[in-house]
């Protein structure tokens, strides 16, 4: 397996619809490509990761709660959500900002394997929050889009300082160089 580098915001394909795989590219390759995701979002302490997040723009996420086995899912759609509850949200793509954020409690969606096996998923609590957070990303929306005017922007503040300490290969706290 081997560790992706992950795209940070606002940088092509996160503000991008991602396209479908089709019949033909489930298999092997696909099942390589997730647990490659996993690896990668294991290595930076997530709970999922989405295609756009890794340069590609398809429609594949990972994600694993933190007492629940890994998945992954390829073409999802949410196709049910109830109730309304907020709560803080990060993303490995914004590293360092948190927000709150709204979303339904309960999901019910259908994907499919890397293998091509079809998924019905009826999730509550962190694990519908997880599967909202990666399937908007697979269409070009990252949390931080999701905040009140005002919070974003005082978020956005935040990130442009973090991106910039992240791209001159510093840390905040330490000023230790990141191991990206």
């Amino acid at each position: 397996m081997s560790i992706l580098k992950i795209v940070l915001y606002p940088d092509t394909p996160l503000r991008e619809e991602a396209a479908p795989y089709g019949e033909d590219e489930f298999g092997p390759k696909l099942e390589k490509l997730a647990n490659d995701m996993l690896e990668t979002m294991h290595q930076n302490d997530g709970v999922g990761l989405a295609g756009p997040q890794v340069g590609l723009a398809r429609r594949i996420f990972v994600l694993q709660e933190p007492e629940g086995d890994p998945m992954a899912l390829v073409n999802p759609e949410i196709y049910a959500r109830e109730g309304s509850q907020s709560a803080e949200e990060g993303c490995l793509s914004l590293p360092e900002i948190f927000g709150p954020v709204s979303r339904a409690t309960w999901v019910r969606a259908r994907a499919r394997t890397p293998m091509g096996d079809s998924l019905d998923i009826e999730a509550e609590g962190l694990l519908a929050r997880i599967i909202q957070h990666e399937n908007d990303h697979l269409s070009g929306i990252c949390f931080i889009e999701r905040l009140d005017v005002f919070t974003r922007q005082e978020k956005l503040e935040e990130w442009d300082v973090v991106r910039d300490e992240i791209l001159s290969g510093r840390t905040r706290e330490t000023g230790r160089r990141h191991a990206r």
